[in-house]
């Protein structure tokens, strides 16, 4: 583990340490209060917090497992423990949404009537101010460290703070008028807790599963390999992550089919290191050989692009190689995952006019995932 993770990771760990007591102290104060007023919705108030606090520890033992090393079982590392860190939040999340309905639905069919005081209303108060104070900390500490448990964990204080603005204003309500609105208030708040839960939940699971890479660093990670002496351009760009600063990819480079051995193994491995060092990505780097130079060779790329240029469904073409002595042509399309046709029609439609204008020749083409931007 590098010193930038073990640093990162360290925040982590404090920042949800911050969480737990915070959120341990307004459990005692809630409970406290809600026991004392017979305030259904302040009890349900404290045992959110309660989850709250629960939270951050899991978030700190998926920090800490995290740091494992890499061994032979798991040679990539424990780094996607965090996403789960995250689902598992995200579930929290979900069951105090649950909760809080289920409280408030209860409270109405008991139709419980709590009093309150102003020692109430003030505990109340200090506790919206403190779960916005947390809720802002941990989601700007979530976005700064890039952790998705902290991310969901500042969402579901902020959804506590809105859960007891709506308990203090019920409570006012309740106080001064004799109305009971609190229950009703409560499945309000629980069903904006469950839809974040639901959010928290699908952010979390998508990179479990795969995202592909965003864009505007894909176009970066191709232009800084671009600028490398020698390369004339950078394709099937693939990027995995597990976890925050370990990301292991691959990325196909085009050369010149004159370059000897010695002279692409250097290249490859400037590349491999500039990126290890700018990104801590670990990358595999792999050659197209480039030869459009003959005549013929640019003919027949020119009639290949123009025909690549009519069908909408293409995204991109590369990888182009003319071998005149076994009469080959080869090349990659890269198809989009929203095209209507199947990807061997269209790539088919391709090769059946290059055959029909090139008889001579043996036209393969290999499909590409659209992985990339």
């Amino acid at each position: 583990m590098t010193m930038d993770e073990k640093v990162r990771n360290k925040k982590i760990i404090t920042t949800s340490f911050v969480g737990i007591i915070g959120n341990l102290l307004l459990v005692a104060a809630k409970a406290f209060i809600g026991f004392l007023t017979s305030s259904s919705s302040i009890i349900s108030d404290a045992i959110n917090n309660l989850s709250d606090a629960l939270s951050s520890t899991v978030t700190i033992v998926g920090t800490k497992l995290s740091e494992k090393k890499p061994n032979k079982k798991h040679p990539y590392g424990y780094g996607r423990i965090e996403y789960l860190t995250a689902t598992i939040v995200a579930a929290i999340i979900l069951f105090a949404g649950g909760s809080a309905i289920y409280e408030s639905i209860t409270s109405l069919v008991k139709g419980d009537k709590p009093t309150y005081d102003w020692v109430a209303f003030m505990v109340i108060g200090i506790a919206i101010g403190a779960k916005v104070l947390l809720g802002l900390y941990f989601r700007l500490r979530g976005k700064k460290l890039s952790s998705g448990a902290l991310k969901n964990s500042g969402t579901d204080a902020l959804f506590d703070a809105l859960l007891s603005t709506a308990t203090l204003a019920t409570a006012l309500i309740s106080h001064y008028t004799g109305v009971y609105l609190e229950g009703y208030a409560g499945i309000l708040i629980g069903l904006f807790i469950l839809r974040s839960g639901f959010v928290a939940m699908k952010e979390s699971i998508s990179p479990i599963l795969g995202d592909r890479i965003d864009d505007k660093f894909a176009h970066q990670i191709k232009a800084e390999i671009c600028s490398h002496p020698g390369v004339k351009g950078a394709y099937d760009l693939i990027v995995n992550s597990y976890g925050e600063n370990r990301k292991i990819g691959s990325v196909h480079i085009e050369v010149s089919d004159e370059l000897n051995a010695r002279e692409i193994f250097a290249l490859e491995r400037e590349i491999q290191t500039y990126l290890y060092q700018q990104y801590h990505l670990i990358m595999t780097v792999g050659v197209y050989a480039s030869n459009d130079t003959d005549p013929l060779a640019k003919e027949i790329k020119g009639k290949l692009m123009a025909l690549v240029a009519k069908e909408k469904d293409i995204l991109q073409c590369h990888g182009f190689y003319f071998d005149p002595e076994r009469e080959l042509i080869t090349f990659d399309l890269i198809i989009s995952f929203d095209a209507k046709k199947p990807q061997e029609e269209i790539s088919g439609a391709i090769v059946k006019e290059l055959e029909a204008d090139y008889p001579k020749f043996r036209f393969v083409v290999n499909l590409d995932q659209d992985y990339a931007a």
